[in-house]
């Protein structure tokens, strides 16, 4: 999925937000090159493949959405040897690519010897990337997801090298130790060093939310390929300006049609719907969140009583006809974009 050299922009995992109906909405605009699966936790046994294609639809399809976006399964625990046993079954129910995740912040997580919590562990990287890439056909790429330390930006520097030492294939870096968990600042120079002391692919993640704060990463870091999660929930047309920076989008930003986007999602959403899948309305309204924390969704506070989807979809619909449009630069809405 990465490339030395061949720019990407991928979609964040994101627990409980970027699962399989957002990923195949977000794979429809054409924008993304890849995305990641919320992590699945490897604790007191391995899995079988039945739960990955179980809980990664896309596994069925190619390991890629319905709309044509490739999807990478990432794993989170301690162990080696379960993490292995299990990277191997997810290959065997489709996965073609796997990511270990040493960078979730919860604390429910790290208490149970996931995510963040081995980052104070630097041999324990490379002990478990190696099992899983040796546990894997050589085809079969195995990349990290870190954060710059627990408590110390500079522990990168080594944890970064024990992931490639494993046999990462590339490595993602959120540019924030586990203490600060989603607290400002970001520490992009630190992904530059590594970048620059690392012969595999470096991808930097955190706090772009604006196509100036992506310039601004990219000088920052050096990097050919990023990754977003949030600012793309909070601005829709982020990933059009970071795609069309990168060179891999070429047409006009397209306009943010709230209304249009909201529909498109709700029926992408209906079409996975099963009775442990989130409702419709809670998806709507947890999107309308991020946008209205994070971005400039005028429309929060007229919407957030309403307890049907239908009533949310029609007065928005009355709402964004009573307004002016998000001023863009005149393209078209965005699910439309990809045909432009």
């Amino acid at each position: 999925m990465i490339q030395p050299n061949v720019p990407a922009l991928a979609l964040a995992p994101m627990e409980g937000v970027t699962d399989a109906p957002m990923r195949e909405f977000q794979g429809s605009t054409g924008a993304f090159s890849y995305a990641v699966t919320e992590f699945i936790r490897i604790s007191e046994y391995a899995l079988p493949s039945r739960v990955f294609r179980r809980d990664v639809p896309e596994l069925l399809h190619g390991a890629q959405t319905r709309t044509g976006l490739p999807v990478q399964v990432q794993l989170l625990g301690g162990d080696p040897e379960k993490l292995a046993i299990s990277a191997l079954a997810a290959v065997s129910a489709g996965a073609r690519s796997i990511d270990i995740n040493f960078g979730c912040p919860a604390p429910t997580v790290n208490r149970h010897d996931g995510g963040a919590s081995l980052l104070k562990h630097p041999l324990r990287i490379r002990a478990i990337v190696r099992a899983v890439r040796s546990a894997l056909p050589a085809e079969i790429p195995v990349s990290a997801k870190l954060r710059l330390g627990w408590d110390d930006i500079a522990d990168i520097r080594e944890n970064a090298v024990m992931a490639e030492e494993g046999g990462a294939a590339w490595l993602t870096i959120h540019a924030r130790t586990r203490m600060q968990a989603y607290r400002p600042p970001v520490f992009w120079p630190e992904i530059g060093w590594v970048r620059e002391n690392v012969a595999v692919p470096v991808v930097a993640n955190g706090d772009i939310w604006t196509r100036e704060d992506f310039l601004r990463c990219r000088d920052e870091t050096g990097c050919d390929h990023f990754m977003i999660g949030r600012g793309a929930l909070a601005n829709p047309a982020l990933p059009y300006e970071i795609s069309r920076e990168l060179g891999l989008w070429s047409g006009e930003i397209p306009s943010v049609d709230w209304h249009q986007l909201f529909s498109d999602f709700a029926a992408i959403n209906a079409s996975h719907q099963t009775r442990t899948s989130p409702r419709g309305l809670f998806r709507l309204k947890q999107w309308m969140k991020f946008a209205h924390q994070y971005g400039n969704f005028p429309y929060f506070h007229e919407l957030k009583q309403l307890e049907a989807q239908s009533d949310f979809l029609d007065k928005l619909a009355q709402l964004t006809r009573s307004t002016s449009p998000v001023p863009t630069l005149g393209a078209p809405t965005l699910l439309s974009a990809k045909t432009s």
